[in-house]
């Protein structure tokens, strides 16, 4: 991207609607948007006043193209950090579109995908990781994943990282400066203090990290799979989780044929989850049914949760005993589902053995609330924290957050070994910095440019 050039694009979803608003941004964002703004109070644009609403026509080569209204906001007092103007016209495609195009035979470039938040961080507005949120905040499905990604959450994750980040620089001029004049008893703190130091460093590291499978769990979601025999309930209780008739229930066996997969909130979880195809002997299975049934496999394989339903109404098979064999070898947490449980109970749990990390009785059918709230409670035990609480403390929710963390604390426990072995204080020292370039690289203070691309590859244009 040249960041020298100013940049504009429509930041409002394409369609009819009542206001369209197309951002323009860069060092010479007012001189293009005047050019097509005209005040109605025969005033240019050029001598408005920073944050003030003006109402004038849009006109692009002498051509009337809408009326709206501007808002000029001048650097570094803007989302990006740059002159910026957000002009406001009716909301019809093709007006919209009309608007973009006036600024760019202007003098304007079209954005890129995440362009303006990428200015934004460029221009020291945003930490990475609050551009992170901010993305993960578009794309929300969930409550739990607005709460995440809102400014008080963000907010405080980079409180609690910045603090880190302080208490080893404070530790690094320190041993710096012990090393360096040995003799002057400079630096703030002794060996013994240090050590005390990044311990409390490793602590507070650590807290970070054991919000990860919580904030993972809300943010990228669980993959999930609901497998079992055919025609024990699979699709209706998939179509209970969605809350809507995604898959076709029918009591004709092998109704299922593929993998369908959507993803869903399932209380403070998102489950990227998969109603597969019913597990049954390969001799009593069309050619269709075969590849329906090699793609469960698949899918139970790289699943994290195995919701595996199982038919309490009926005694159980060797069908059953063979998925319970297949199950037992699969990683992932692993729930059985006694579906149908308003009938007469002829299932023995007793073959379940030690495979399954719960089991639960329920009839998605004919009771789908109560179905899915059960699987809730249990999901979340599985894979969340309940004493954290999502908006009101600091959670990290990326592998790429989790990845740096990590690091961060192998050098911090390295920096306490070279001081409690005796070795020189330059080994604590180089473990030290290490620890801090850990921590640069989750607000993006020290990151390459291949992350940075990577993350705002997945914005929309006009963010």
């Amino acid at each position: 991207m040249a960041y020298g050039s100013t940049i504009a694009a429509i930041s409002t979803p394409s369609g009819k609607g009542g206001v369209a608003i197309i951002r323009v941004s860069g060092d010479d964002a007012l001189r293009i948007a005047a050019s097509v703004f005209f005040p109605k109070n025969k005033s240019s644009l050029l001598d408005a006043s920073p944050r003030m609403q003006i109402y004038g026509d849009i006109i692009s080569r002498g051509e009337y193209i809408d009326d709206g209204m501007a808002t000029f906001f001048r650097a570094p007092f803007s989302y990006t950090g740059e002159n910026t103007v957000e002009i406001s016209c009716h909301g019809g495609i093709l007006v919209s579109r009309a608007v973009l195009e006036a600024l760019l035979v202007a003098g304007a470039m079209p954005a890129e995908a995440g362009e303006f938040t990428k200015r934004a961080f460029i221009n020291g507005k945003l930490s990475l990781t609050e551009a992170e949120a901010i993305g993960n905040l578009l794309d929300a499905k969930s409550r739990e994943q607005m709460k995440l990604s809102a400014l008080t959450s963000r907010e405080r994750l980079s409180s609690h990282i910045e603090k880190i980040r302080t208490a080893l620089t404070e530790l690094l001029s320190s041993i710096f400066a012990r090393i360096d004049y040995p003799d002057e008893d400079l630096g703030d703190f002794t060996n013994e203090e240090s050590v005390e130091r990044l311990f409390n460093i490793k602590e507070a590291i650590e807290s970070l990290l054991a919000t990860y499978p919580t904030g993972r769990a809300i943010s990228e979601g669980i993959p999930t799979v609901i497998c079992g025999k055919t025609n024990v309930g699979k699709s209706t209780l998939y179509n209970a989780i969605l809350g809507e008739d995604a898959a076709i229930v029918t009591d004709i066996e092998g109704t299922t044929r593929d993998v369908l997969t959507r993803e869903v909130p399932l209380g403070r979880v998102m489950l990227r989850l998969s109603d597969t195809a019913g597990v049954r002997g390969y001799e009593m299975a069309d050619a269709v049914e075969k590849i329906g049934i090699e793609r469960t496999r698949v899918a139970i394989s790289a699943s994290e949760l195995i919701i595996a339903v199982f038919d309490s109404s009926r005694a159980a098979d060797a069908e059953d005993r063979e998925l319970i064999s297949l199950l037992s070898q699969a990683n992932g947490a692993k729930i059985a589902v006694l579906n149908k449980c308003d009938c007469e109970r002829r299932f023995d749990s007793g073959i379940l053995g030690d495979v399954f990390s719960d089991v639960i009785e329920i009839c998605a059918k004919s009771n789908e609330v109560a179905a899915v709230g059960a699987l809730k409670r249990m999901v979340e035990g599985l894979f969340t924290d309940e004493k954290i609480t999502v908006g009101e403390q600091a959670v990290i929710s990326s592998a790429r957050q989790n990845a740096a963390l990590s690091r961060a604390r192998d050098f911090v426990n390295a920096a306490i070994l070279a001081f409690q072995s005796g070795e020189y204080q330059d080994a604590a020292a180089s473990e030290v910095e290490r620890a801090l370039g850990a921590i640069a690289e989750i607000d993006g203070r020290s990151v390459s440019e291949e992350v940075v691309s990577d993350i705002f590859s997945k914005f929309c244009v006009g963010k």
